[in-house]
């Protein structure tokens, strides 16, 4: 008797790992996104010297930051082989790491995405845009040479991303 009520749990047992596991791996990626620092930001823009770069900054909070992120992914898949390079970076909070995950999950970027490390908040803003206040989403295009051609806070509207992108990928710095 004891064998056999040791081998249904035993069964059980398996059965309910077995359930577990797929659900686990639809919620957390591969790896999450690299934690950057103003000095990891500046190594960044300088890998895409040659290249347009537009920086998204956003959070998972942030309404403005999820209705315009679908429109980022587009252009980068729109752009990208005329030289356009995104990236984005959460400025979300390590208790929303969750959040991240399943909102990376959602959107399926085809650009790259960091995590800002915690701390020195102002010190960051300083490296991206001295008169940044921190507010979200905030966007920085960079021209071919690696200086911000542009900023945009807020929630900006398609046109004007495209304006900007072509304007810059047609200039003649590299």
């Amino acid at each position: 008797m004891k064998i056999r009520t040791c081998l249904i749990f035993l069964v059980l047992a398996a059965v309910a790992a077995a359930l577990a596991a797929p659900q686990a791996s639809k919620t957390a990626p591969a790896h999450d996104p690299k934690m950057i620092d103003a000095q990891a930001y500046q190594k960044l823009l300088e890998q895409d010297r040659g290249k347009v770069v537009l920086v998204n900054f956003w959070a998972t909070w942030c309404e403005p930051c999820r209705h315009e992120y679908p429109m980022l992914n587009e252009l980068a898949k729109q752009y990208a082989p005329q030289g356009l390079k995104v990236i984005g970076v959460s400025m979300d909070d390590d208790g929303d790491l969750i959040l991240m995950r399943r909102f990376l999950s959602r959107y399926k970027p085809v650009f790259p995405n960091y995590r800002k490390k915690a701390g020195e908040e102002a010190e960051f803003r300083q490296a991206v845009f001295p008169s940044w206040n921190g507010s979200l989403p905030a966007t920085f295009f960079y021209n071919k040479d690696g200086r911000q051609a542009g900023h945009m806070f807020g929630e900006g509207p398609r046109e004007t991303y495209e304006t900007t992108i072509r304007t810059l990928l047609a200039s003649g710095s590299k």
